[in-house]
């Protein structure tokens, strides 16, 4: 994966229910909280069933980050930037001479490490910067700059992997076995021997390197035409306020308790994309184009295997995971058909798939997000509680959402040399409690990893970058139904439960099936028109909403909806929600149901970073993604949910 990817990798920032990752960048929903004092683990034992009563306790959260423990001031980031330039001219200089020794091969890979740790550190402090005000043009120049020199480490930096291959495996591991100084780049080196037969002539990996920029204009199109030129509908509210129907304001009415009214959102939302249904079905199919072009550029059989080859993982952990969740969809229709019965509707559409069945009347501001957290995050272990409770207490957060802010959230675990930084917009509802507790899954994970693993073995995977975060709303809906004061709130959380899996489980897997559909047609040599496009999402979406079945009825007007999904521009990225969700349910079980053996198990994937394959740190974890077993425990858990809640419904 290129640098620029892995900043880059996880940008969500429209829906909740998508949630994507990097170490390099976390994108997606993250908050935080800054405290002048630290906290005890007895300061923040809030009482669930009294909260608000006992937050007076905590001090006074600012939640705002502190940006000067990257750099003290703007020109102190300007000289660090300059420092790197120079030092890619020191890294070109190694070109050719990587085999003249161990020592040369293990001081140009420093260098290499040295510039790529930089990199982050500045990267952070500018896209931090940016994303507190996007309304300011010199924030978001000065960052388009940080995107440049990105860029320019990816051109130099290109020679690395084709000279390592020129020189040979028996001279590289005659290396590895007598410099010691060799130990933190062998994950590295041999990483590139596994990839040999795809990596290029060092003149066509430069080649392709310098392709990233048009390759990308598809995705760029569909972002500025979906963010700032498509016109919006206008909606008027009940309230007789007149909305524009943005993405962000799309999923914020979509789930309104009237009927009536997210009808009419779903269907002048997607209207306005049907609108623009060819242009949309251009950008992406051009967007396939270039995936199955890289793919064919390096001789990859698909592009599917192209992007599972990055982490070294076997293509049958995408066709377990589809093919399990497509002999389990009665699960699907069972959920689908408790919650229409459960909200008294007799013909549910696809319009009334958000709105929760149950709601309670409960505020959760963050510091009662972290007081619930601690307690959640017991089966982990003290050292685990204490180490989340003193993060918690540093001005590692921008919690509140503010005027040019960005919206969304995420978690930014770039600079290794510091710590991670965590963007919210915490408006104290359920989804900021959840959001809460994930991002924070995503900042222990680069914590933990950071301190177990030196620099270049520290950065870990996408595909299981979601783990930890998913572990964290795990065991925080576990501790939040087993300390419901009524039947009400117990069956609130269960539902809530229940939703997170149709979005990350079962959802994510219906997108990853329909962008495999999508790149098999292309590499069959045939085109993707709108009126394809909406076939194929149509099929699909019927199929797992029940609709032959009269779970759920969906209006072919709703077909259109791949167009408003942006992780179709992410080259086989959902999949990796529902297979961390399914590892997260397997290893949250054991911990629970387990000791000290169990969780020293699980923490060892977190500690692990980027020193291994993800598939094979997951396996010595006994974790099996490329097998049935682990995605079966998601649709037990499933079903066990359903089945207290009818309880709870008689």
């Amino acid at each position: 994966m290129s640098l620029t990817s892995r900043l880059t990798s996880g940008l969500n920032l429209q829906a909740a229910e998508h949630r994507p990752k990097s170490y390099f960048a976390v994108y997606l929903s993250a908050l935080l909280l800054s405290l002048p004092v630290l906290l005890t683990a007895q300061a923040l034992a809030i009482d669930i069933e009294h909260p608000a009563e006992k937050e007076e306790q905590l001090t006074a959260l600012n939640g705002v980050w502190d940006l000067s423990e990257l750099y003290s001031d703007l020109a102190a980031w300007e000289a660090h930037k300059s420092q790197v330039s120079e030092q890619l001219s020191e890294l070109e200089s190694c070109r050719g001479k990587l085999g003249d020794s161990a020592s040369r091969l293990a001081e140009c890979l420093n260098i290499r490490a040295d510039i790529y740790r930089s990199l982050g550190r500045l990267y952070t402090y500018s896209f931090l910067d940016k994303d507190t005000d996007l309304s300011n043009s010199t924030r978001r120049e000065r960052h388009a700059l940080m995107e440049n020199l990105m860029t320019r480490y990816g051109e130099v930096n290109s020679f690395i992997e084709p000279e390592l291959l020129s020189i040979g495996q028996q001279v590289l591991e005659n290396f590895l076995a007598t410099d010691t100084d060799l130990d933190d780049h062998d994950f590295f080196i041999r990483n590139t021997l596994r990839k040999a037969p795809h990596v290029l002539s060092d003149k066509e990996e430069k080649l392709l390197a310098a392709t990233a920029s048009p390759l990308a204009t598809a995705a760029e199109t569909y972002s500025i035409l979906t963010n700032a030129e498509m016109p919006r509908p206008e909606l008027m509210l009940p309230s007789g306020e007149s909305v524009k129907l943005t993405p962000s304001a799309y999923t914020r009415y979509r789930g309104h308790p009237s009927r009536e009214l997210r009808k009419q959102v779903f269907d002048a939302f997607f209207d306005s994309y049907q609108n623009f249904a060819q242009t949309l079905a251009v950008t992406l199919e051009g967007q396939v184009k270039a995936h199955v072009f890289e793919a064919r550029a390096r001789s990859y059989p698909s592009a599917l295997q192209q992007a599972l080859a990055a982490d070294n993982i076997p293509h049958s952990v995408y066709l377990s995971l589809v093919n399990t969740v497509n002999e389990n969809l009665s699960s699907l229709h069972r959920y689908l058909a408790l919650r229409a019965r459960l909200m008294g509707i007799e013909d549910p559409g696809y319009y009334d798939i958000y709105p929760p069945v149950k709601a309670i009347a409960q505020q959760y501001s963050v510091k009662i997000s972290q007081a619930l957290l601690t307690q959640a995050l017991a089966p982990l272990g003290k050292e685990y509680q204490e180490l989340q409770q003193q993060a918690a207490t540093q001005n590692w957060i921008h919690a509140s959402p503010a005027a040019g802010k960005s919206s969304g959230a995420y978690m930014m675990g770039a600079a290794y040399d510091v710590h991670p930084y965590l963007l919210l917009n915490h408006n104290d509802d359920f989804e900021s409690l959840s959001t809460y507790a994930h991002e924070w899954g995503h900042a222990m994970h680069s914590l933990l990893a950071n301190k177990a693993q030196p620099f270049s073995k520290a950065e870990y995977s996408t595909f299981i970058a979601e783990i930890a975060s998913t572990s964290h709303e795990v065991l925080l809906l576990d501790f939040l139904q087993n300390n419901a004061r009524t039947k009400d709130e117990k069956l609130f959380y269960l539902l809530q439960e229940l939703q997170n899996l149709r979005g990350t489980f079962f959802r994510q897997t219906q997108l990853a099936e329909f962008e495999l559909a999508i790149h098999e047609r292309v590499e069959k040599g045939k085109a993707l028109s709108s009126e394809r496009l909406n076939s194929l999402y149509g099929d699909l979406l019927r199929r797992y909403s029940g609709d032959d079945e009269d779970i759920m009825n969906i209006d072919e007007k709703y077909n259109v909806e791949w167009a408003y999904i942006p992780h179709f521009y992410r080259n086989f990225y959902v999949y990796q929600y529902a297979t961390s969700i399914s590892a997260a349910y397997f290893l949250m079980e054991k911990v629970r149901e387990g000791g000290d053996k169990e969780r020293q198990n699980y923490l060892a994937i977190l500690r692990a970073g980027g020193s291994d394959y993800p598939y094979d740190i997951l396996n010595k974890a006994g974790v099996d993604l490329a097998t049935p077993e682990v995605y079966e425990t998601v649709i037990r858990r499933f079903e066990k949910v359903m089945d207290e809640i009818e309880t709870l419904s008689n």
